[in-house]
């Protein structure tokens, strides 16, 4: 692991120069909190694994708190936990990512995918080095990985999303989905279920158009207004991306529609608050994705010492989890309203 370590730290200067990185903003450095930057080079060369985390793309507020919970397991057993994401939502940016982790000899990937097809050469190309790999938040083809970790349960989210929006609607009228991308496996996975219960149930409303938005606020915006002026009867916005719903209620605000059309879908209470609490959302719906980020660490360091997590475990930090085949399940979503959201902070 010596080897490797350093490997990794030769590595740093010249991966943050292919992916234009200001050095200030370098997060492929191994993090450990409270600690300065001397001793956690000595932390390295004792620490038993060396992971890398790839979430769909870097800086968004979703993915930071997943973050801060992956850093915070590392530090609480004892790993070298690198994270890192594209600066943009691009499949061909992962792979470059999945490579280089590769070269570094980590001794585990996790990987939110973009596409669920385009970067399984490179996460073959890992396990051949024996690195161990997952997928976790948004799933690959299962022959390219080990295990996925999942947040939630995709039929109970997407049937349970559209229950929020029908009550709201009173059961009836048109309404759209904002999404990150058609490739993502997670939000094709909810928006699948969302179409299922909607049909089964709410015979009397109608999807009329889903919209990419690639995780982009601003492209999210654009797309929520868009929808607002070619459907001028629209009755909800589901965003199925944690941008989409802010972004759907500043547009619904700033064509003065509050209370016309309703805003619902996953998103971070810290990107809500003020939406939630001038009413132009009523509620969203998610998990904790700091949460996600610590079970996706302590995963990984179950598999890497050899010891499989078991349906019903309780995992330090994180509570009982489900295991349904190769996918580990972290528990069931939380609604936040106006009665609750000042209880969250992420």
């Amino acid at each position: 692991m010596t080897s490797r370590l350093l490997l990794l730290l030769m590595f740093f200067p010249l991966l943050t120069g292919c992916f234009g990185m200001s050095s200030d903003r370098n997060k492929y450095e191994v993090i450990y909190d409270g600690e300065d930057k001397h001793e956690e080079a000595n932390s390295q060369s004792t620490s038993k694994y060396t992971v890398a985390i790839i979430p769909k793309v870097d800086g968004i507020p979703y993915f930071n708190a997943a973050e801060e919970g992956a850093i915070e397991a590392g530090s609480d057993m004892g790993m070298n936990v690198l994270y890192q994401g594209p600066i943009m939502m691009d499949w061909k940016q992962q792979v470059e990512l999945i490579e280089g982790f590769i070269e570094m000899g980590v001794d585990a990937i996790a990987v939110s995918a973009i596409d669920p097809e385009k970067i399984g050469p490179a996460m073959e190309k890992a396990k051949e080095r024996g690195i161990k790999v997952f997928t976790w938040d948004s799933d690959t083809n299962p022959k390219y990985r080990q295990l996925y970790i999942s947040m939630v349960d995709p039929e109970i989210i997407g049937r349970h999303v559209v229950d929020i929006l029908a009550a709201q609607l009173k059961e009836k009228g048109k309404y759209a989905i904002i999404t990150d991308s058609s490739e993502a496996a997670n939000s094709n996975g909810w928006i699948r279920w969302m179409k299922i219960h909607q049909l089964e149930n709410y015979p009397e409303m109608s999807l009329v158009e889903i919209i990419e938005a690639e995780d982009n606020p601003n492209k999210a915006y654009s797309a929520a207004k868009q929808l607002l002026t070619k459907y001028p009867d629209i009755k909800g916005i589901i965003g199925s991306t944690s941008v989409g719903p802010p972004a759907a209620a500043q547009a619904v605000k700033d064509l003065k529609k509050v209370g016309k059309v309703k805003v619902v879908g996953l998103s971070t209470p810290n990107l809500m608050r003020t939406f939630i609490k001038d009413g132009s959302a009523e509620m969203i719906t998610l998990w904790s994705p700091k949460r996600l980020g610590y079970l996706t660490v302590s995963v990984m360091k179950e598999s890497l010492d050899g010891k499989p997590i078991t349906d019903n475990q309780r995992l330090p930090n994180v509570g009982v989890v489900k295991v349904e085949d190769d996918t580990i399940i972290m528990g069931n979503p939380i609604d936040i309203t106006k009665e609750n959201i000042d209880e969250y902070d992420f």
